[in-house]
């Protein structure tokens, strides 16, 4: 019961804490519907100067919603829950968010074909990851934060208070309003469907379904080696079948083609300097891809599997495994 009631409790959390941002946005719009129904009404004098400056600035007031949405509420209802849990779900929604606050603002222009798309493919990228997100949480709303953050909790000790708004919140400000500057520039260019568009569908929907598959084998290879637990049998050290055998991180390849590809929709705009939040996304990732494979070598029942994994198959970019050194190392 206790674990129902918690679950519940986060659920309701989840879905109330964005709404400061949902109802100020509606407001605006509300603001500046004369606007969008008169554009010569665009004027000093036509909007107060909050909304003026709303309505002149669509990146600024994106970071700062944010600012005081994410990283303060989130930041003091992590303290409160004494979990940064909550950061994981909305990595799913906040690019589906954005996605629409940007294709809804009164300075909007765009190809509404290509808007169709990437809104469409947004919300098939953000289904596919909440999915697995609960598949591996069990269904459960805050079950846990990601083990990064507990390690930097143990790490930081009393210091943990302050430097989470930092590490776990601003940080994910970059991340998340970087990564998706693509969908602010696509919404901020009219122009016709071109290749390139094409191009970004190709690689955006191979981004999905690479880090779907992927994921799907991680989460049974993970799901039979607990049911082996439970009867006392040995348990599978290390994943190498499938798309694992390709690659050892090939659910981040998927998810970074899902991001370089939204980078191609504005490349072909000519929009090529949003490719930055992708750039610092890829870089971090490559930082993180060091913390997961530091931590399989620490688990002493998977270490030696790990390392020969190491040596025969390709860190991210999918290639035959380099069976000759697999065979030395047997021989050695």
């Amino acid at each position: 019961m206790g674990n129902l009631s918690r679950n519940l409790k986060n659920a309701a959390i989840a879905f109330l804490v964005p709404l400061p941002s949902i109802l100020f946005y509606i407001s605006f719009l509300n603001h500046c519907q004369h606007l969008h129904d008169d554009p010569k009404s665009n004027d000093d004098v036509s909007l107060s100067p909050l909304w003026k400056w709303c309505y002149d600035h669509p990146l600024l007031l994106a970071n700062f919603l944010f600012f005081f949405n994410v990283n303060v509420l989130f930041w003091v209802i992590s303290h409160i829950l004494s979990s940064n849990w909550m950061i994981d779900l909305y990595w799913t929604v906040i690019p589906v968010m954005l996605a629409h606050y940007y294709s809804t603002h009164p300075l909007a222009q765009f190809n509404l074909w290509r808007s169709r798309i990437a809104i469409l493919l947004t919300w098939v990228w953000s289904l596919r990851l909440t999915h697995n997100y609960f598949r591996r949480e069990k269904w459960q709303w805050g079950a846990k934060e990601d083990w990064r953050f507990t390690d930097m909790r143990v790490q930081y000790g009393k210091h943990w208070w302050w430097i989470s708004f930092f590490a776990v919140y601003v940080s994910q400000q970059v991340f998340l309003i970087g990564i998706c500057l693509p969908l602010y520039a696509i919404h901020s260019v009219d122009a016709p469907l071109n290749i390139w568009d094409f191009v970004a569908i190709v690689v955006c929907l191979t981004g999905i379904v690479i880090a779907f598959f992927a994921d799907t084998q991680l989460h049974e290879f993970v799901t039979r080696n607990e049911k082996l637990k439970k009867l006392g049998k040995p348990v599978v050290a290390n994943l190498d079948r499938g798309l694992w055998q390709f690659s050892r991180h090939p659910n981040y390849i998927g998810e970074q083609l899902w991001w370089w590809g939204l980078v191609i929709f504005a490349w072909g705009l000519g929009q090529g300097w949003t490719f930055v939040g992708s750039l610092i996304n890829t870089m971090c990732l490559a930082y993180v891809t060091k913390l997961v494979e530091d931590r399989m070598l620490k688990q002493a029942y998977r270490a030696e599997a790990y390392r020969l994994y190491q040596k025969t198959t390709s860190v991210w970019i999918p290639w035959f495994k380099s069976s000759a050194i697999a065979e030395k190392d047997k021989n050695n």
